[in-house]
């Protein structure tokens, strides 16, 4: 890997090497034995969108690692305010060791990639969330013990998370049904995508609007807010057309009896999930935040420890 900026991008390779240096990271953290495999490297965090969970474990993380962290807000940088791109990435090319970056446009960070000379790390974008689907992945892993062969169905919003989740999805070989109402599919580009993956991988792709028929017989049930950061104006609306796709008890028993619930978080209860599901004894809401940082620290020390 040069960049992590989509998961189609990776190779099965890719995936194990990320998830075994996340699981001796995780490990060696709870014995208290150091690593410090970025120590004197500096990671800049840019953030146009704000975040909870991708800054506190990003930061952390790197801290961890023996680097140092840089928080870079909209406020911060001339980026968007006259600046080009290009010339942004090669001046943060000159000073610090890799980008990560969490913002609406995904050719930002494609952009960013092109035209510097340091890693790139895709935080999240409108279209895209790698690092999130991966920490999810590795968290299935952890507890199934693999991913072949497995199927996660996701319910709501056809958003960046399912069509993160779609890549991956189809790289590892696990099934994967989404259920969306109707104009409000994954993407296109990125379902075709998927689809020319699943070929090689073994893994079938079930689109519906149908919840039940999605969660049916599943080992992993996900779902994500119905209403992202910039879309508030809809909420309404948007409330009153996800609710028939609500993850409550009747819809999750639909699923395998050892199936595991997954959120990417922030979770708004009783409204995409219920209280029982999310706060019940199948969810891995908290693990899956975890293990957004131990996942994270491998990517860093993949990309940034050449």
């Amino acid at each position: 890997m040069e960049h992590l900026i989509s998961l189609y991008d990776l190779t099965l390779n890719d995936f194990q090497e990320i998830f075994d240096l996340a699981e001796k990271l995780k490990r060696q953290l709870k014995e208290g034995i150091e690593h410090q495999l970025l120590k004197n490297k500096t990671l800049g965090m840019i953030f146009t969108k704000s975040s909870t969970r991708t800054r506190v474990s990003f930061e952390v993380g790197m801290y961890q690692l023996g680097g140092y962290p840089l928080f870079l807000s909209s406020n911060d940088i001339q980026l968007g305010r006259g600046e080009t791109i290009y010339d942004t990435a090669q001046v943060l090319s000159r000073f610090i060791d890799g980008i990560m970056i969490r913002t609406f446009k995904h050719s930002d960070v494609e952009e960013l990639a092109k035209y510097g000379n340091i890693p790139v790390i895709n935080g999240l974008t409108d279209l895209m969330h790698p690092c999130q689907i991966l920490a999810d992945l590795f968290t299935v892993y952890e507890h199934k013990g693999d991913l072949k062969g497995l199927k996660l169905a996701y319910v709501g919003d056809g958003n960046n998370v399912a069509n993160s989740l779609l890549h991956g999805c189809a790289k590892v070989g696990m099934d994967i049904a989404v259920a969306a109402p109707k104009g409000y599919e994954c993407d296109k580009a990125i379902i075709s995508e998927a689809s020319s993956d699943a070929k090689i991988s073994g893994s079938k792709i079930l689109l519906t609007e149908d919840p039940y028929e999605a969660v049916k017989d599943a080992d992993v049930v996900y779902t994500d807010t119905w209403v992202s950061m910039g879309q508030e104006d809809e909420k309404e609306k948007r409330v009153k057309l996800f609710m028939p796709y609500q993850v409550n008890s009747d819809l999750f028993s639909k699923a395998k009896e050892d199936a595991v619930f997954l959120h990417c978080l922030p979770a708004y209860r009783e409204y995409e999930v219920t209280a029982e599901v999310i706060d019940g004894p199948q969810s891995l809401v908290f693990d899956e935040a975890e293990n957004r940082m131990h996942v994270q620290k491998a990517i860093m020390a993949l990309l940034m420890g050449k």
